[in-house]
């Protein structure tokens, strides 16, 4: 099965429109969403129509640290103000509909458990550390993973991919468990100082892994943006930072 991993779309319609299509070429079977579907993109609700309208099967659609302080009203993590403004105006602007989906179509937990092909998979937004506000980091703490084959992360904004080897009894393994940690990098806000919608693909028959970054009309999504929040989002979109 080729799957699509998407995390971070920022109310990005523009970025996740192209991406979708990008990923046609690949011949996608299903959806892997991290998260963050919404805030910062002028188009929340336009997003989260397209996920709906989504004929493919979702794997799992996680809440993300945005999903989780607009739908709970608690905007006390947010490492700066212009960030609570932002989420303000977006929990302003949502429809009932949006609002919906977002309470009973996604996971709130902010991580998921699953199975793919007899391997054991994580889904979390954050961390196990933080499943909202802390990101997997290749040179951080990755103690509590060993028990999954594949933990796939967002909230960075940037794509990662990297192996660890743990202690194991299995002789046949020469005594080590493989754990792949795998970040697809940010749709929408993209922070690898490429502007591209950034996804990625995996073939889970083969374990082949594509990142993906397709370009898409940034100035249109620009000029979007009204006053209502800082420009420093509108601005941050042009130079994937």
């Amino acid at each position: 099965m080729k799957i699509a991993i998407l995390s971070d779309i920022h109310g990005n319609l523009s970025a996740l429109e192209n991406a979708l299509k990008k990923a046609e070429d690949y011949a996608v079977e299903a959806y892997l969403l991290l998260g963050d579907l919404i805030d910062y993109g002028m188009r929340s609700n336009e997003t989260v129509e397209k996920i709906r309208g989504l004929t493919k099967p979702i794997i799992c659609n996680i809440y993300g640290n945005h999903e989780s302080a607009i739908v709970n009203g608690d905007y006390s993590r947010f490492s700066s103000e212009r960030g609570k403004v932002s989420a303000k105006y977006t929990r302003s602007v949502l429809s009932e509909e949006t609002l919906q989906y977002l309470r009973d179509s996604m996971t709130c937990e902010g991580r998921y458990e699953f199975c793919l092909c007899e391997k054991k998979c994580l889904a979390v937004h954050g961390s196990l550390q933080d499943v909202y506000w802390k990101s997997v980091n290749p040179d951080g703490e990755l103690c509590d993973y060993e028990k999954y084959d594949y933990v796939f992360s967002g909230h960075s904004h940037i794509p990662h991919y990297f192996e660890k080897y743990y202690k194991s009894e299995d002789e046949k393994k020469r005594f080590k468990k493989k754990t792949v940690f795998l970040n697809p990098g940010s749709v929408g806000q993209p922070r690898n100082h490429n502007s591209a919608a950034q996804f990625a693909i995996l073939d889970s028959e083969t374990e082949e892994i594509h990142f993906v970054k397709v370009e898409y009309d940034i100035e249109k999504e620009q000029s979007l943006y009204n006053g209502e929040i800082d420009d420093f989002y509108k601005n941050r979109l042009k130079e994937g930072v």
